[in-house]
């Protein structure tokens, strides 16, 4: 299993979180799923193919139960990349849950959901149906089930959508919907639960290694705003590192910027290291 996959399942795997995204984007925000009515459901299955004994891991997988009653599966399925094959994937993992249920001496059965997360800057322009991955001739048309998936766009939900969030994934909705209208982001003081498991995630979906950086730094942070001041004192002390024997005009050729503003910079960065050198 790749580390990034590791790293999704560490923060939907909690029951606050899990009910949280099926609750907002399947139900407008009403707490129809409780998390203390979730259940881990294994995400390892074994196929066969070609005489060959395969394995396939589905992100997260949770049971639904009221009381002793199963009312459906949920699988959440994490993407930072469009899959043009995603139909067939879920279809497979959809087909191996009902299989289970076949399998087992259970008296009744129950539906299986599975929720696609797009974690990418754009819309999902992929295959949504089973019908967009290949042909199907024109004579077979009524006799084939044209399977269809749920694609959630998640840098695309609305702010009313991204407000009804309760649990840490606002944090994480609210800063891809920030980056992507705002080219920027603006974080505000709402206490992290899963401080650590946010930032991992964070890490993994952006690239950006500042993220578990500041996660394994000696001093704790509790919300956004801590982390991205961190971030910006963490950028004076590379950017002081980067200045030092190199002149103005060698910079601004290097970063973009001209050499007004990096004199102003430079200027800025000596003179806060000097009132600590003063203040010591």
């Amino acid at each position: 299993m790749g580390q990034k996959d590791i790293t999704e399942k560490i923060l939907a795997d909690y029951n606050d979180i899990f009910a949280d995204i099926v609750n907002v984007l399947l139900f407008h925000g009403e707490e129809t799923v409780k998390e203390d009515e979730l259940q881990d459901q294994n995400t390892v299955s074994m196929y066969k193919a070609e005489n060959t004994i395969h394995e396939q891991e589905r992100d997260v997988s949770k049971v639904w139960k009221k009381g002793e009653v199963k009312i459906s599966i949920f699988g959440l399925e994490h993407q930072t990349k469009k899959d043009v094959l995603m139909p067939l994937r879920v279809i497979g993992y959809d087909g191996i849950s009902y299989r289970s249920q076949c399998l087992s001496d259970a008296k009744e059965y129950y539906p299986v959901i599975t929720l696609v997360l797009n974690f990418s800057n754009t819309r999902w322009d992929k295959n949504k149906r089973l019908s967009e991955c290949f042909h199907v001739p024109q004579e077979l048309e009524p006799y084939f089930s044209d399977y269809k998936i749920n694609v959630f766009d998640i840098a695309y939900l609305s702010e009313t959508e991204v407000s009804l969030f309760k649990s840490d994934f606002r944090i994480v909705a609210d800063y891809f919907v920030q980056v992507r209208t705002n080219k920027t982001y603006k974080p505000d003081k709402a206490t992290i639960k899963h401080i650590d498991e946010v930032l991992k995630l964070m890490s993994v979906l952006t690239g950006d290694v500042r993220f578990e950086e500041v996660q394994k730094s000696e001093r704790k942070v509790t919300n956004m705003c801590e982390v991205i001041d961190k971030f910006e004192a963490k950028g004076k002390v590379d950017a002081l590192h980067f200045i030092i024997g190199l002149p103005p005009s060698e910079i601004a050729e290097k970063t973009n910027l001209s050499v007004n503003e990096v004199q102003s910079i430079i200027d800025m960065i000596l003179s806060e290291k000097q009132d600590k050198t003063e203040n010591k």
